[in-house]
């Protein structure tokens, strides 16, 4: 292998290498036989020369020789090498171009989204304002073409159910006394044929005529006038009879933020509300009779329909059925019950997973007199 490169080396030294560098570095050491031959071959390398007049090139140390012919072989074999094509600033530019591609993706996404939320939003909003002003502009429009009279007890008025005698404290003698309403619906049919009645609860500002269909669905987006709205309108459950009371008479509402409808009804949980004890009354005023309701319970509850039975099978059903809306109350109003009472419940809207409901019984009621 050694005697293969001295040989690949040599066959590149150029005469004159020969001449001036490879030959004096062997002097010293060649035998005499061989330094004949030396001169033998420089005097056939001299005749050479002169024949083809080659110019001879400044001397050169072996050192030098050497690193000539070792660059030449490197040069041949990096001529002999295959280059590689240079994919790696192209392959970069891909990935980056495709990285800036899919977040541009993902910033456009979301700020469509975020526009989409925004719009609907927005269209949510200036729908939800003109529905309430409808409404606000309905309300004053009954209030200002209807009669809601307060009238006095006369023989016809008749007290249900009166606790004992013996109990002169409780709160019933004070609220039997306080005025019946008499409304005059002659304008409301004429709106709306499905007027039941007038409701008006003190300490809130629901004061106003209810309806009544055949479901439970309609007037959640139908207002006083029939028409689409979100706020819907007071109405009465479907299940229900307003000229034969059932034991647990239901009213719904919207609970609405500006205050309309049942918006008002939260106000039942406050301590002026409470503390007031007028508040602690429902006045009715239907086609057939205006009543008097003493509230015995009030509270927030998740979803649920267990307080809307209408019908019992036995007296004690419906006496465990008050006893456990009375324990859900927050205020203790100190009601007693027999099993010949009947209940009025309101019902709405906390939030998305809550309601508020406010429970009376019936203490007064007086049957109305043909118009």
């Amino acid at each position: 292998m050694a005697k293969v490169k001295r040989d690949e080396v040599l066959s590149k030294i150029t005469p004159d290498e020969i001449d001036d560098v490879v030959l004096p570095s062997l002097k010293n050491k060649k035998s005499a036989p061989e330094e004949k031959e030396i001169k033998n071959n420089e005097a056939t390398t001299k005749k050479l020369e002169e024949e083809a007049n080659i110019k001879k090139e400044p001397k050169k140390s072996l050192k030098e020789v050497l690193e000539k012919v070792y660059a030449e072989e490197i040069t041949e074999e990096i001529k002999k090498t295959p280059k590689k094509e240079n994919t790696k600033p192209v392959f970069d530019r891909k990935f980056v171009a495709r990285k800036i591609s899919k977040d541009k993706i993902f910033v456009l996404l979301f700020l469509f989204i975020f526009i989409g939320i925004g719009v609907y939003s927005g269209v949510q909003i200036v729908l939800w304002k003109i529905d309430s002003d409808k409404t606000i502009e309905q309300i004053d429009m009954i209030n200002e073409t209807v009669v809601v009279e307060e009238i006095e007890d006369t023989d016809a008025t008749e007290i249900i159910n009166p606790p004992s005698e013996d109990d002169p404290v409780n709160p019933y003698w004070d609220y039997i006394k306080m005025n019946l309403i008499n409304v005059d619906f002659t304008n409301l049919l004429q709106i709306n044929d499905d007027t039941k009645g007038w409701l008006q609860v003190n300490g809130t500002n629901i004061n106003y005529p209810f309806v009544q269909t055949t479901d439970n669905e309609y007037y959640l987006n139908k207002d006083f006038n029939k028409e689409n709205n979100s706020s819907g309108w007071v109405f009465l459950d479907y299940r229900n009879s307003v000229d034969n009371l059932d034991r647990n008479t239901i009213l719904y509402a919207h609970s609405r933020i500006n205050g309309t409808m049942f918006g008002s009804l939260k106000n039942i949980f406050k301590s002026d509300w409470f503390d007031d004890v007028n508040n602690h009354v429902i006045k009715l005023s239907t086609l057939t009779e205006n009543t008097l309701w003493q509230v015995f319970s009030v509270y927030t509850i998740p979803t649920t329909s267990d307080y809307l039975q209408i019908d019992f099978s036995s007296d004690e059903e419906f006496l465990e059925f008050v006893m456990m809306l009375k324990d859900r109350s927050r205020y203790n109003f100190n009601v007693e019950f027999n099993a010949t009472d009947k209940i009025l419940t309101l019902s709405t809207c906390l939030n998305d997973k809550e309601r508020v409901v406010l429970h009376a019984k019936l203490i007064k009621k007086e049957v109305r007199v043909n118009d």
